[in-house]
């Protein structure tokens, strides 16, 4: 296979990596749509397990408080009878504070019991709102979940598709390499593949030696860029370019490295000199 014939699978591979990687992500994402109308929904289920346990505590104080009613009308009605009775006027005085203290509970126990009443209605009619709601929530929640499986299935399918058409343009491409390009496509927003213009790289914008645009522009094999990783290349500048780049001029891949050790050490002597103002300091 000729080097224009891989550059060519490879740019329709291009097309097919950045499409699979698209869905792929939508695959991976739609279900979190739910994650809100989940959040919400639980948090009405929490509220109303909350207003159904101060319900049963309010229908329990009820009861207590109307027991306490209770005895407390069965003690003045008992001392009521009893006055017929009294020979004494300290019997008297005792049947008459016993009346008095069963009816000042009988006030109290009763205003406690309405109270009681007026909280279990409210919370009756607050949990009847809050089931309706639950119950709408639930509907909505189980239609958007149809609704995307419906959508993530549509997308597989395209995936499996786009698979199909991704073995058609690769079984003659080398495996390292498309193991390379497809890293590329996923890190590089769906372009792994870019012209080198004027001794430029298209994908990251730096300059590159002559003597590695040239071997670019000879079209021999494939070579990625030094800085972006991309696959590169040869396009003519708009102006044409009809010569070479001077090779002397313009350094070579070497260049690279001894740029990059030249900017190491200036790094060491900047932490040298800041680690020794620090001291000084």
């Amino acid at each position: 296979m000729t080097t224009d014939t891989i550059f060519e699978n490879l740019r329709a591979l291009q097309d097919i990596l950045s499409q699979k990687i698209v869905l792929e992500h939508d695959i991976q994402e739609l279900p979190k749509i739910l994650n809100n109308q989940e959040e919400l929904l639980a948090r009405l289920k929490k509220t109303f397990i909350e207003k159904n346990q101060d319900y049963e505590r309010a229908k329990l104080a009820e009861a207590e408080y109307d027991n306490l009613l209770k005895e407390a009308e069965h003690s003045r009605e008992h001392a009521e009878k009893n006055m017929d009775s009294i020979n004494t006027q300290r019997e008297y005085e005792a049947l008459d504070k016993e009346i008095r203290d069963a009816t000042d509970k009988e006030q109290q126990y009763r205003k406690e019991l309405q109270i009681q009443i007026r909280t279990i209605q409210d919370l009756e009619e607050q949990m009847r709102q809050s089931a309706a709601l639950i119950q709408q929530q639930e509907a909505e929640l189980a239609e958007r979940r149809a609704s995307i499986e419906a959508e993530i299935v549509g997308k597989k399918a395209q995936v499996a598709q786009l698979l199909e058409q991704e073995r058609g343009v690769t079984p003659d491409i080398d495996a390292e390499i498309l193991f390379k390009f497809e890293r590329i496509i996923r890190n590089k927003m769906g372009r792994g593949i870019v012209a080198i213009k004027s001794g430029v790289c298209m994908g990251c914008h730096m300059i590159l030696p002559a003597q590695f645009a040239n071997t670019v522009r000879l079209g021999e094999e494939i070579i990625f860029c030094p800085y972006c990783s991309r696959i590169l290349y040869y396009e003519e500048s708009e102006q044409g370019e009809t010569d070479f780049f001077d090779i002397e001029d313009a350094g070579s891949l070497a260049d690279l490295d001894d740029m990059e050790d030249d900017e190491e050490e200036e790094e060491d002597e900047e932490e040298e000199e800041k680690i020794n103002i620090d001291y000084d300091e």
